[in-house]
């Protein structure tokens, strides 16, 4: 069986859906939690068969605030890379990707909105990406991929909403795996919230069967393009 090392940036956000995937197809996963007393990053040798960087809620990258522990999250990215293990960013996960990969990122406020993101690439994802597919965002500061980086997805504005970085890392400006009560407990965790999160909220739950269906496309791409079912 494979497993995923997950990198976790608040008690709050995790897997999400996107945990039903990996355990229908036996990929186990483990979460790394160095936001706690006792948590710490994992050794890059201790990684297993790739690694997930997830979001962040008011944590960024871009200098404003910075996540605490984003010097050693891109060190650990960058290994991965050179050692040609998937990495999957969601969030702050994909700023910490972009910077890993020799890209960057760009100050904006925190914030949460439900859009659509359109497919920008016809054969994305193994051409399992939807055309337009639902865009959770929940986040601080924004992911400038390197100009070696494929867009995969844009959102509304034109920004990347999917970019791939070599073969087998991607970095997802949205959660593809949100649920309302994730976005819920974001808002509550932290003293730092979005300015009236309450249509989006509303939008993530009137939403909810659309990014289940996406996400059934979205994994069945990803799980062929990382070959985390091949022995």
């Amino acid at each position: 069986m494979k497993y995923l090392t997950v990198v976790q940036h608040t008690q709050s956000e995790y897997l999400g859906l996107i945990e039903d995937h990996l355990e229908g197809r036996r990929i186990r996963f483990g979460y790394a939690r160095p936001f706690t007393a006792d948590g710490t990053l994992p050794h890059p040798d201790l990684i297993g068969d790739g690694l997930v960087l997830l979001g962040g809620g008011p944590w960024g990258t871009a200098g404003d605030r910075d996540v605490p522990t984003l010097d050693d999250e891109i060190t650990l990215a960058r290994t991965c890379l050179m050692l040609e293990k998937p990495v999957i960013g969601i969030g702050l996960g994909a700023q910490i990707l972009s910077l890993a990969a020799g890209g960057g990122s760009e100050a904006a406020p925190v914030r949460f909105t439900m859009g659509d993101a359109l497919r920008v690439a016809p054969d994305a994802l193994n051409g399992f990406l939807p055309e337009r597919f639902p865009l959770a965002v929940y986040m601080r500061d924004r992911p400038l991929p390197p100009d070696y980086a494929r867009i995969l997805a844009e959102d509304a504005d034109g920004r990347p909403a999917l970019f791939q970085i070599g073969e087998t890392a991607f970095g997802f400006t949205g959660h593809p795996g949100m649920k309302r009560a994730m976005a819920e407990d974001l808002i509550m965790e932290f003293e730092e919230a979005p300015d009236d999160p309450a249509p989006a909220l509303e939008a993530v739950g009137a939403a909810k069967t659309r990014l289940e269906d996406a996400l059934v496309q979205i994994m069945t791409g990803l799980v062929q393009l990382t070959r985390l079912m091949q022995a």
